[in-house]
């Protein structure tokens, strides 16, 4: 019998030095958010009433990551509302959805390095084709520049906010941009956007299926920096102090639910869409027959808006070879007036396991990064359709790990 006891105290003892070091080196941002959608939204209606009831952010860390909401205090653990992200330091351009709340826009990730902050998207006008709608869209104004030399700040339909992020580990601060000196973080699969049920009695309509949430690196110091306003000043170019990041880091944009699409979405798709063979959208003989499928549980292209988006350039919202197939308004490539093939972070690769598990993002050692994060609906997405939002309330959660495998990917002993 005492044995067995001993044997069974050993085993709690492993199972707690286990849980121990994963927590020692899970970098975890809870990000949880209550969205109260009382109408509509999509590309194709003139009207949006999404309004944000409340906002929470929870972060945790582990012992070499801290986190700070101005660059001055660093936690492990950082819990603030909404209040809290409009006044986080002095001069901050973090930003709420405003009194609309979320509205489509839509964006391939590029940055512009003269203000630090995403080319965003709007919908200028839609108007029905013979099998589709014709877009065009213009520039948020979220980057110029006035007389008085302020920038103009972010607009109201999205969430943006940064994020300071102090990374512990190594002994040498590499301030020259070397990628391959970087530490991999990974997306945590408990990571979700979910649409909860209004009062438990409304049906999901799809809301959470074309949410995306991007983290662009704005730039970083050397960790044993102390000054708040060095810090908070972190920005695109690279100086005395200040190595930029926004030409060389990638924006880093999460597709949840990337396989989910609702009954309502596909059938919405099915009879709005048709195979689109010519140039000229307004003519009704550029377009004939049924779209490519669109099934649950697979995932689909987004062709995201790369620019401004005139008449004259004859863009579809179902051009794409997953859609309407008709592929002369899709590049890889950022360019004014096309859309852009996405390269997204998908919760399909979220949830690889062992080798297969792909890096996030990367961090600098013995480094502080800011990090700009936007919460957005993107309007191009297939899931992106009429009635999607009716009393709809949604929940963002995500987190990083420095750990590639999970516990079941070895054989512990």
């Amino acid at each position: 019998m005492d044995n067995v006891i001993t044997d069974t105290n050993a085993n709690t003892n492993v199972k707690k030095r286990k849980s121990r070091k994963i927590l020692s080196l899970l970098f975890l941002t809870g990000l949880s958010s209550v969205i109260l959608i009382v109408g509509t939204y999509a590309w194709f209606v003139g009207t949006s009433v999404a309004k944000v009831e409340s906002f929470e952010l929870g972060i945790s860390t582990g012992d070499e990551l801290l986190l700070s909401l101005d660059g001055k205090t660093w936690n492990k653990d950082l819990s603030f509302d909404s209040s809290k992200i409009e006044t986080a330091y002095t001069g901050n351009t973090n930003h709420l959805p405003g009194g609309n709340g979320l509205i489509p826009i839509s964006t391939n990730g590029e940055v512009d390095e003269t203000v630090g902050r995403l080319k965003l998207f709007g919908k200028s006008s839609i108007t029905a084709s013979a099998g589709g709608f014709r877009l065009i869209s213009t520039r948020i104004d979220n980057y110029q520049t006035t007389s008085l030399g302020q920038i103009s700040g972010e607009q109201n339909g999205y969430l943006a906010f940064d994020l300071f992020v102090k990374n512990g580990t190594g002994s040498t601060y590499i301030k020259e941009y070397d990628k391959t000196s970087e530490e991999a973080i990974y997306l945590i699969t408990s990571s979700a956007v979910v649409a909860n049920q209004n009062g438990g009695s409304v049906p999901d309509y799809g809301l959470a299926n074309s949410v995306r949430v991007a983290f662009m690196q704005v730039g970083r110091v050397a960790a044993t920096v102390t000054d708040q306003e060095t810090i908070n000043a972190i920005n695109c170019t690279t100086y005395t102090n200040n190595t930029g990041l926004c030409l060389n880091e990638k924006t880093v944009i999460w597709e949840p639910n990337d396989t989910e699409h609702v009954t309502n979405a596909i059938n919405w798709y099915n009879t709005s869409c048709k195979t689109r063979t010519s140039l000229d959208v307004t003519k009704d003989a550029s377009y004939t027959g049924n779209c490519k499928t669109i099934e649950q549980g697979t995932a689909y292209k987004t062709y995201a808006v790369g620019g401004i988006i005139n008449y004259s350039d004859n863009i579809d919202v179902y051009d794409g070879a997953d859609y309407n197939g008709y592929t002369e308004s899709i590049t890889n490539a950022t360019s004014d007036g096309k859309l852009v093939d996405v390269d997204y972070f998908t919760d399909t690769e979220k949830n690889l396991s062992g080798v297969d598990r792909p890096t996030f993002i990367t961090l600098a050692p013995n480094s502080i990064t800011k990090v700009r994060i936007y919460i957005y609906i993107e309007g191009q997405d297939v899931d992106n359709y009429d009635f999607a939002s009716l009393g709809k309330k949604i929940s963002v959660a995500f987190g990083f790990t420095k750990e590639r495998f999970f516990d079941e990917d070895v054989d512990y002993n």
